[in-house]
């Protein structure tokens, strides 16, 4: 699933830096898709690595 989430995401980040004519509303749409697409990839990582949620427990427990 993460391959999946990651390769959709670099082919919109492509579609997005390459230099051609799309119309407003594509371009907006594709920029809400690629940072909706940047947040599953941050909590799909947090998933995958529980040291970085002990980390920031810890942190607020400090406090």
């Amino acid at each position: 699933m993460k391959k999946v989430i990651r390769k959709i995401s670099q082919a919109v980040q492509v579609v997005l830096l390459a230099p051609i004519k799309l119309p407003a509303k594509a371009m907006s749409v594709l920029k809400y898709i690629a940072v909706g697409l940047g947040i599953i990839e941050q909590v799909m990582d947090g998933k995958d690595n529980p040291e970085a949620e002990r980390k920031e427990g810890s942190d607020e427990a400090h406090e």
